[in-house]
Formats: structure tokens, sequence, C-alpha cells
């Protein structure tokens, strides 16, 4: 019985289909073990080697597996049902076969055990993406790529090309008419007047920029694959040297949206304001706030881990030019916050946790010392708005609307809450 790779889509006409997995218990006591008797073709519908999910298996559960690919045998010490499997199966698939993009299986991985790093590209959207490494997992994938692990299937591939070239030469010799064509040029075997069209590539000038555009696009997927692939630090490093040579060809005022694009493209669109931080401010920060405002607003707008990373290269900056810019500290800091490019909830936390990842300790320290005026009336401001807030639903409660008739219109009018006057004493009934 099939079932969805998938499993979370009910469509009973999924195109996506996999066998039940089947587990056979055997042995006893201590050398009890369970069998998946049906690996292969789970595996061979998942595109992944069957040591994968056998060896996802025995992490999840903490147990030793054994494979014998002679005999298609792929074992889980212990006793597990088939049940429990499959839905351990479902775990594996969301982690390391379904595309992150479109949630389709056709995925297939590409292991770089030099860079300890482990990519996936959908043949169904075209995503490409990193996988999360933390898993145990990923280290078994690391030491056994997919070609390695997959050997018995290349050779079988090699094999049944060989037969097939075979068959071909087979199938030109069988026939004289195929046999004869052999020895004819492709040209002249084709009955072509001069009045029809041209078989070859189109020359034009046109389909000849058509073909480079293909061409550049390709290179393009190629290069982004390849950028995915380095580690953290090239990535920034190249993010980096991008946005330099921007500013040294005097392009990056207006390369906002270029930036963000090649932030986006290495994954690295967080670290983006520390980047720009370093290449586009100086000690006249102030100024250059204003001219490059749009640029760390792509960045920063509702990212706080961008904004945190805006602070680190804002104290990397004080350190370079600590006489001009320590004192200016809060006044920079509200240039900050008006420009819309840091939040009340991330000011706080960075003022309350002193950290040295950008700054020594003292500095960081004296940073936020010169920073506390700002603190204070940002705190001071936001306690106000919320009392405002509070007299405004009061005030609401005493407006009346009213209507009037010669100025047809309505007017607002605060009504003045009359304080009930005290009752009048008892009267005594008696002395009336």
């Amino acid at each position: 019985m099939s079932v969805n790779v998938n499993r979370s889509v009910s469509d009973q006409f999924y195109r996506y289909k996999m066998p039940r997995l089947i587990a056979k218990v055997e042995g006893k006591g201590n050398g009890i073990k369970t069998v998946i008797v049906n690996m292969v073709d789970v595996a061979k519908a998942l595109n992944r080697p069957p040591t994968y999910p056998t060896k996802f298996f025995g992490c999840e559960l903490g147990a030793q597996t054994q494979f014998d690919t002679k005999n298609d045998r792929y074992i889980v010490n212990g006793s597990h049902e088939a049940n429990k499997l499959q839905d351990m199966l479902d775990g594996f698939i969301r982690k390391f076969v379904l595309c992150a993009e479109c949630d389709n299986p056709e995925t297939d991985l590409n292991v770089n055990p030099k860079k300890q790093t482990i990519g996936t590209s959908c043949k169904a959207c075209g995503y490409r993406g990193m996988l999360d490494t933390r898993h145990k997992l990923c280290t078994f994938i690391l030491k056994n790529p997919p070609e390695a692990s997959d050997s018995g299937s290349t050779t079988a591939k090699k094999e049944k090309e060989k037969k097939n070239r075979k068959k071909d030469k087979e199938n030109g010799s069988g026939s004289g008419e195929a046999g004869n064509q052999e020895n004819i040029d492709a040209p002249d075997a084709v009955d072509g007047d001069d009045d029809d069209d041209d078989w070859g590539e189109e020359t034009t000038k046109e389909a000849q920029r058509r073909r480079m555009e293909e061409i550049s696009d390709h290179a393009k997927n190629l290069t982004l694959s390849e950028d995915l692939e380095k580690p953290l630090e090239e990535r920034v490093n190249l993010f980096y040297n991008f946005v330099k040579q921007r500013k040294e060809n005097g392009t990056v005022d207006s390369a906002d949206k270029e930036i963000l694009a090649e932030a986006e493209r290495l994954d690295v669109k967080a670290m983006g304001p520390l980047i720009l931080s370093e290449l586009l401010f100086d000690e006249n920060i102030r100024e250059q706030l204003k001219k490059y405002k749009r640029h760390f607003l792509r960045f920063c707008h509702n990212n706080k881990k961008a904004q945190k990373y805006l602070l680190g290269g804002f104290e990397c900056l004080v350190k370079l030019h600590q006489v001009q810019l320590l004192q200016r500290v809060p006044i920079i800091l509200k240039d900050f916050y008006d420009a819309d490019l840091l939040e009340e909830d991330v000011i706080f936390a960075w003022a309350e946790k002193v950290s040295k990842k950008y700054v020594s300790k003292e500095l960081a320290k004296e940073i936020r010392a010169k920073a506390a005026p700002f603190i204070k009336w940002l705190k001071e401001a936001e306690e106000e708005s919320e009392g405002s807030d509070e007299d405004d639903e009061e005030d609401d409660e005493n407006v009346e609307v009213v209507y009037s008739s010669s100025a047809r219109e309505l007017k607002v009018e605060t009504v003045k809450v009359d304080k009930p006057e005290k009752e009048d004493e008892d009267i005594d009934i008696d002395a009336i």
C-alpha cells in the first residue's frame, strides 16, 4: 500500500507516493532488532540513499544501525513498531527531502565535505538553499555523500548506458537502409531545396543576444549555488567587497535596492548594517545618516536582528573616532531612533546588557553610560505616552456631541460632570 510522501497533504491524487514502511522484528533478548524490509523501495521514492533514513531512525531512537547493502537489509537495534517508524520517517522527509519553498520532494542534496555544508536544490521550483547541519544525521551525510553511498545505483546506470549503446549499434547495422545511412553525411541525407528554412541556429543579432542572456542567467544560478555553499565569513567578505566597489565607483548612493538584493542572495541580510556602518559612516555620521537613511531602512525595518548589528557597527565606529563621537553618543542614538532604524525594546535591551563582542568591555560600559540621558528620555516619553492614552480615554467619556441647527454642523463640547451634592439632612416630620 502506498502513501503520500508528504503525509500532511490529504489529496488522494497527490503525485508523489511511497510504499508504507514494513518492519519485521527478529531475535530475542539483547539481540532483538528491527529489519526494515522495504527500505530500498522507500528510499528510491524519496530519491535518497537507504542508509540515510535508517541512520535517521538510529539518531532519533538512540539505537545502533546496521547496513547490509548486498542483501538489502537495513536494521535498527531494538524492537520498534512500523507505525512509529513511519511517523519518524515524516520527520526525515520534512528535514531532508521536502523543498523549503514549494514543499515538493523533487530535491537533490549537494554535499561539500571540505566546507562541511549540505545544500539542497529543487527541480520543481528552482529553489537553492542550505540545510541546518546541527542534526546528528548531517555528520553521517557529510562522511557518506549521496554519490559515494549510492555507488551501486551509479554502476547500474553505467551498465544500462552500455547496453543502450550496444542496442543502438545493432539497430543501425540490422537493416540495409540503416547501414547505408551511416556512410552518408547529414546535410546530404536531408532532402533540401534552396527555398527551405535553414535548419541550423539563428544567426541574427536578436537570437545571439537571447542566447547570451540564457547563458548569463545559467551562470548566475551556478554562482548563486557556489556562493551559498561558502562559509559565513567568506559570504560576508563578498558582500563587503560588493558595497566597497559601489562606493569606489560612486554609484553607492542610488544602489540601495541592489545592495539589499546582494545581501539576500548571500544570506547575510541581518549583518548588512554592520558592513554598511563600516563603509558609509565616519566621524560625520549625522550628515551621512541623512544621506544613506534609505539604505539602512531596507535592512532594519521590522528586523530586530539587523538593528542589533547596527548598534554593533555604531560601537565599532565610536572606537575608531572616540574623540569626536563618544560625547555625541546620545544625539546619534536619537538620530537613529528618529529615522526609524531602532525600536525601543532593542535599545533598552542593548543598554541593559554590556557586551564585549565589538569593543572592549570598558569602552562598551562607557558608551552605555554616555547614552544614559537618551535612554532615560526614551523611557519617560514612553511612560508619558501611556499616561496620555489613559487621560484621553477618560476625556472621551466626558465628551458630548451637540447638533446645532443654525450652524448645520456637529459641535463637540466637553461636559463637566457635576458632583452629586450632599444629601439634605434627614427632616424630622414631627417638627413640621
